[in-house]
């Protein structure tokens, strides 16, 4: 019937075969009446309407739609578009509504007694009808339902889009800015906490690699494999293998540990050095402006620190001994502190002093 003008299908049950067909196979038809309504529609093929060049009035309504998903660009002749007694709670589609937007003219729109949905979701479809809102007939009958399930009347569209924009206005640059907030502040404790604690952290981390065994057997007996480990900078070798080992071990019987002789070798330094302060019973410390200079110096030093106070109940192991002269503006104040409470001695460079200072030594070690 290629010059059929006006098509009733109401009062059928076509929404299940129209749902995915369509009722004419034709590109192009003459139609300009369709009436759909009554036909438990609950959506459309979305190529339904192709070709419907002439059509002005389609009746879609007393039917489930519950969105307009079809596709309407080819109606551009269309003047009534009834979508009256639907489920429909809003259309979703923006391409669609542009397209409506076009034939705004000469085009009225339908939609009373659906349950308008009125929500951030829906909000741009509201703002839209506000837009167009002499597009819409028999705005009496339009109601709308909030997500609290409040029902109200539409015929005021303006204010409740204006109430809703408030509602769903985005924070998302507040929420990005307190985010970024957070983290830095956390980042910045997390940076505060770690330099604070960076000593126990590493010293920790290096005991931690022992095996567990060896830990066992140390703490369980309070014996120490070395009376003392001796911590220096390479310039003070000489003083430590031709005073230090001649005077301490020789005469009596005193065990340290020093690196060039005792470190295991194909051990990690840092390993080794926390493994023979670990085992000694105390640390002993030749200043020189080397020793400060030195990284792995000052490693030793921080280690047997961490040591004292989380391995041996916070019994000082430390003892320092000035082999140089060294101003107290050049120390790390982790060492003038230990220089206030007197746990140090000055090497005397002179054969009377020397055997009080040796004497002194061989106190602090047993």
């Amino acid at each position: 019937m290629p010059y059929l003008s006006i098509l009733n299908l109401r009062n059928n049950s076509l929404g299940r075969y129209l749902s995915s067909e369509r009722y004419t196979s034709s590109s192009k038809t003459k139609l300009m009446e369709v009436d759909l309504s009554h036909n438990l529609i609950y959506d459309l093929s979305y190529s339904i309407f192709q070709g419907h060049l002439k059509t002005v009035k389609i009746n879609l309504s007393h039917n489930k739609l519950t969105d307009v998903t079809f596709n309407l660009p080819d109606l551009i002749s269309l003047k009534e578009f009834d979508l009256s007694w639907n489920n429909i709670g809003g259309i979703s589609s923006q391409a669609l509504l542009n397209t409506l937007h076009k034939l705004s003219k000469q085009l009225k729109i339908d939609l009373s007694n659906n349950l308008l949905n009125c929500s951030c979701k829906n909000l741009y479809f509201l703002q839209w009808m506000n837009v167009n809102v002499y597009m819409f007939i028999f705005k009496h009958k339009y109601t709308c339902q909030f997500d609290n399930n409040d029902v109200v009347n539409l015929t005021k569209v303006n204010d409740i889009v204006k109430q809703l924009e408030k509602e769903c206005s985005s924070h998302t640059p507040l929420i990005i800015c307190l985010t970024i907030g957070i983290v830095a502040v956390i980042i910045i404790i997390c940076a505060g906490l770690i330099f604070r604690f960076l000593w126990k952290i590493r010293y920790l981390y290096y005991m931690t690699r022992h095996k567990y065994n060896v830990f066992k057997n140390i703490q369980s007996s309070e014996t120490y494999k070395y009376d003392a480990f001796i911590s220096y900078a390479n310039a003070e070798t000489d003083f430590v293998v031709k005073e230090i080992i001649p005077n301490l071990e020789c005469d009596d019987n005193i065990k340290l540990c020093v690196h060039q002789r005792d470190f295991l070798p194909g051990q990690e330094i840092t390993h080794n050095i926390t493994n023979g302060i670990h085992q000694s019973r105390k640390t002993i410390c030749i200043l020189t402006r080397s020793f400060l200079d030195s990284y792995y110096c000052m490693f030793e030093f921080n280690m047997a620190r961490m040591e004292s106070i989380y391995s041996r109940n916070g019994q000082n192991i430390l003892f320092l001994v000035f082999y140089e002269q060294l101003r107290p503006k050049d120390l790390p104040l982790v060492i003038l502190e230990l220089v206030q409470k007197q746990s140090y001695i000055e090497y005397p460079n002179d054969e009377q002093g020397n055997v009080v200072f040796w004497e002194k030594i061989k106190d602090a070690i047993v």
